[in-house]
């Protein structure tokens, strides 16, 4: 099998050029799509909870309170003791963090307008519906691996 024939390759190249684009528009306006996305998942009035933000984003905690330092100190963000835990605390927007916050939601719905504008209703909601097959297939192998007896009669990675 070609890699050209591959599900992944084509996931992993246009996750790519998806990135390459926003990193493109985010360095225009000086910060990463990293810091992008963060911000996205930062609540603009009541704060998020610093613990919540990392999973929402698929990151390990340690790579995000690195992030969150950055961003601290770049003046995208600030943090309070959260009121009601007072052992965990919450992040909010600094102006700055919710003008950038503002540019990566923009920039998200315009590329998505734009797709919108080239492939049809039906053929998004097949894409959708192929990506949700995906990942129950991604899903079934992350939860076999937990067992590793599961893969004794499968050739699941033959290529």
């Amino acid at each position: 099998m070609k890699r050209e024939e591959t599900v992944d390759y084509h996931i992993k190249s246009a996750w790519h050029a998806i990135s390459r684009m926003y990193n493109q528009k985010a360095a225009q306006e000086d910060f990463t799509t990293s810091i992008g996305f963060v911000l996205i998942n930062i609540n603009s009035k009541e704060g998020t909870p610093a613990t919540k933000i990392a999973p929402l984003m698929g990151l390990e905690a340690r790579s995000l309170t690195r992030m969150l330092k950055s961003m601290e100190e770049k003046g995208l963000i600030y943090k309070k003791p959260d009121p009601i835990d007072k052992r965990s605390v919450r992040i909010f927007l600094t102006d700055e963090g919710k003008k950038k916050k503002e540019t990566s939601v923009k920039t998200i719905k315009n590329f998505n307008l734009l797709v919108r504008e080239h492939v049809s209703e039906e053929e998004l909601n097949m894409f959708f519906s192929v990506f949700q097959k995906i990942n129950q297939v991604i899903d079934s192998i992350n939860s076999e691996t937990l067992n590793p007896t599961a893969y004794d009669n499968k050739k699941v990675y033959e290529l």
